[in-house]
């Protein structure tokens, strides 16, 4: 599998989300700028570092549709659902000031604005209504707080850490703590 330690040597570029059709297409989230560029950095590999023959056959929004070799059914395709599709990051061009690749907030230290520790960086999502911060923190729960600057002021790779300020009503109370008002 690839170790989300390891997530600074691979970079997810897409996610199978569903099969369309009966032949054993694919429809493909594509994580990079430009949908149609998923297959522009190199060949793809699974969550097993095997290769994946994977062809662009049509596009989708947010999205493409996908062949890959061996794939020949909706059966088949279906089996897929969930599986990320990667690329070396040696493969991807180096981000800009100020820019990152969501992988490289994985596993990140999160703190909130007074120093104290919140939790770790489990993912970035975007469901269609902006970038989302998967934080599991101490107790073991997963926060879902809005990527934004309001929310997160600082993103310091060097030093390992996200400063967040999370919206009171999203954090939820301790165990054992008495329900907010």
């Amino acid at each position: 599998m690839v170790d989300r330690r390891r997530a600074s040597k691979w970079v997810c570029v897409a996610r199978v989300v569903a099969a369309h059709g009966l032949r054993g297409a694919l429809k493909l989230r594509c994580l990079t700028e430009r949908p149609e560029d998923v297959t522009a950095y190199g060949p793809l590999y699974d969550q097993r570092e095997r290769p994946v023959a994977l062809k662009v056959v049509g596009q989708t929004r947010g999205g493409v549709l996908a062949t890959i070799d061996g794939i020949e059914d909706r059966d088949a395709a279906e089996a897929l659902r969930g599986t990320e599709l990667f690329v070396p990051r040696r493969a991807l061009p180096e981000p800009g000031p100020d820019e990152f690749y969501p992988s490289d907030l994985e596993g990140l230290r999160v703190e909130r604005t007074d120093g104290s520790r919140l939790g770790t960086v489990r993912g970035l999502e975007n469901f269609g209504a902006g970038d989302l911060i998967e934080v599991a923190d101490d107790a073991g729960r997963v926060l879902t707080l809005p990527f934004d600057r309001e929310t997160v002021p600082v993103v310091d790779l060097e030093g390992g850490r996200l400063v967040v300020e999370p919206p009171p009503e999203l954090i939820p109370p301790e165990p054992g703590a008495e329900p907010r008002p």
